[in-house]
């Protein structure tokens, strides 16, 4: 099942709460001036119809709720976006493909302390797993699964609920995973219960994870995929989005964090922005990752071109986002996406090549394999 780590909060931080402010509504009372009684208005006179009461004014967000917000549409975005990369990839991804349910569901314990309550006011959540996001084009996507929905039990078995749902489920479904095929679940859809059979999908087996800061970088552990806020901010669409996914994708499925040794350093990188508020005090630098040599940053460029073009995205925009946003991030900045990939140039020129090759074998239908 593709339940992802506790993406939005790893450490359950107390913080204070923003007061919620009261606002109460008021009547309006207008009189006009007028010779005429009150109670007769002339004939020719328009008689003014009744005031409309005033609606009451909508409840004034908490700092949690639109944090909390946030997190969650920009995830639901990465998710998005990363599905067909993820499902029409898993021949590229090599040993890091696996069969997948296709959906994430988690309960309030899934959040801080901080955030906790968020959870409840704005999405309904308990101790109970509840989807929240289905993969696009997967197995829980054609079986019918939705947002909303509650695992409720696992071949005929009961989910348990608390704090410890997300691991318990997790280790219920891993035998049905392992063996392939289906697996029969019971959701609670508003109140009544949903069996469903959902087929396993094979895709790339990588946790795509929201970084919540705003230096413009992406970083890969060789499990995980992390794009922080800025770098989201930066991508001007979701193709743009698309070329910063496949990349990371690419360095984990090539293994290039085990090979220059940098997976302990991108793990620790990684744990800590996913957290609602990292630590960057430690971000001002490269963070102890090493930066990537030109021929892995290159390999890297032609397998994610490949995934992008069979992903359904348009590859021919990708050179020029690169490019551009080494001009905006330069290599001199030590906690941006170029200080980690300094080989802008000789990328482009091997990107230029690698989607030309790509367009040669789609005008003549052949595998988009490199």
């Amino acid at each position: 099942m593709h339940f992802s780590p506790k993406s939005y909060t790893l450490r359950r931080g107390i913080a204070a709460c923003a007061p919620r402010l009261a606002l109460l509504p008021m009547a309006l009372l207008a009189a006009c001036a007028s010779n005429v009684p009150l109670n007769m208005p002339p004939a020719s006179a328009p008689v003014a119809a009744p005031s409309a009461p005033m609606a009451a004014p909508a409840p004034v967000p908490t700092r949690e709720q639109q944090t909390l917000r946030d997190i969650i549409t920009r995830q639901d975005r990465l998710y998005r976006i990363a599905a067909p990369l993820l499902v029409k990839n898993a021949e590229l991804c090599k040993g890091n493909a696996r069969n997948l349910l296709g959906f994430t569901a988690k309960n309030k314990y899934s959040y801080s302390d901080e955030l906790a309550d968020a959870a409840s006011q704005l999405y309904g959540m308990d101790d109970r797993l509840q989807v929240m996001g289905v993969l696009s084009s997967s197995g829980a996507s054609r079986a019918g699964i939705r947002n909303g929905d509650r695992l409720q039990a696992v071949e005929g078995t009961p989910v348990p609920p608390g704090p410890d749902a997300e691991r318990r489920a997790a280790t219920m479904l891993a035998p049905f995973v392992m063996k392939g095929g289906s697996v029969k679940l019971t959701m609670n859809r508003n109140g009544a219960a949903v069996p469903v059979t959902v087929p396993f999908t094979r895709a790339c087996a990588y946790s795509i994870e929201l970084g919540n800061a705003d230096n413009v970088n992406a970083y890969n552990d060789g499990r995980r995929v992390l794009i922080t806020r800025g770098m989201m901010d930066f991508a001007s669409n979701d193709n743009e989005l698309a070329y910063v996914l496949a990349k990371e994708m690419a360095h984990n499925s090539l293994n290039h964090a085990r090979v220059l040794k940098n997976t302990a350093a991108a793990g620790t990188v990684i744990d800590n922005l996913i957290r609602v508020h990292p630590d960057m005090t430690g971000m001002a630098g490269t963070s102890g990752i090493r930066p990537m040599p030109q021929a892995y940053d290159a390999a890297a460029d032609t397998l994610s071109l490949y995934m992008v073009a069979r992903a359904g995205y348009d590859i021919d925009g990708e050179p020029r986002f690169w490019e551009r946003l080494a001009a905006q991030y330069p290599p001199s900045m030590l906690n941006a996406y170029t200080a980690l990939h300094p080989a802008t140039s000789y990328r482009l020129s091997v990107m230029d090549k690698i989607i030309a090759d790509i367009k040669s074998k789609q005008s003549r239908q052949q595998a988009l394999l490199p």
